[in-house]
């Protein structure tokens, strides 16, 4: 797709340890685009991730954010150039209300959504404001791990599995979350094993496998990629 380019890889090598786990991963998004990064379990998504955002050991290659150089900046220096991830364990304190979790951030760039304009995004937030974070449900968790994320000013969001263990009527929920977000100009990289979901999101898609993009293509290529994606995915 045509547009800014937003976030740049190249030749990515990350490790935990003394274990080799990323082995040259090269990959680009656009400013505005959702793209998914699909692989089976252990292939090095969720790692890509959290290399991008400083949160693995060693980090060798290329990280370019907005043009900026990232890959020896600090996971607190990566934020502030406005990215903002949601691991899939979420992390919402359990001894705090739910408004109390979303406030908890810091506002890391000017634009971040106001509480009236989460609430408006996620009504059953607004519901269950005053609810301990352990109270929630776990599609309400998974809102408010991501609305967390909106309120401190994030663009580029990093999303990790995000539909694990929901129930379909909140997936469905969540998809049009992220079909809202794009709307408004977020550019969100989507991690996710239900293939179901993140197939009509995506404006394109990179499968990962022990540690390195194998294959690249758009969403207008899905339905001739489908006998790959059975390969790799078992889709």
């Amino acid at each position: 797709m045509a547009g800014t380019e937003l976030l740049h890889i190249e030749n990515l090598h990350a490790w935990y340890g003394e274990s080799h786990v990323l082995h040259g991963v090269n990959m680009r998004v656009n400013e505005g685009e959702v793209v998914s990064l699909l692989g089976r379990n252990g292939a090095g998504r969720t790692t890509t991730m959290r290399a991008i955002v400083g949160l693995t050991g060693t980090r060798k290659g290329t990280i370019r954010i907005r043009g900026q150089e990232a890959i020896k900046l600090p996971p607190h220096r990566i934020a502030r150039l406005g990215v903002g991830y949601c691991p899939e364990e979420r992390g919402i304190f359990a001894s705090l209300s739910a408004e109390e979790n979303l406030m908890l951030p810091p506002t890391i760039a000017p634009g971040g959504m106001s509480l009236a304009e989460i609430y408006d995004m996620f009504p059953n937030l607004k519901e269950r404001a005053s609810s301990p974070g352990t109270r929630l449900s776990g599609g309400e968790q998974q809102m408010l791990a991501v609305a967390r994320i909106l309120r401190t000013g994030a663009r580029l969001l990093l999303l990790d599995e995000i539909s694990e263990g929901l129930a379909p009527v909140i997936v469905q929920k969540l998809a049009e979350m992220i079909r809202a977000l794009k709307a408004k100009g977020y550019t969100i990289v989507l991690v996710e094993q239900n293939f179901r979901f993140a197939a009509p999101l995506a404006d394109r898609f990179y499968v990962m496998e022990h540690g390195k993009i194998v294959r690249e293509f758009e969403q207008h290529q899905l339905r001739e990629n489908m006998a790959m994606l059975q390969e790799y995915l078992g889709v």
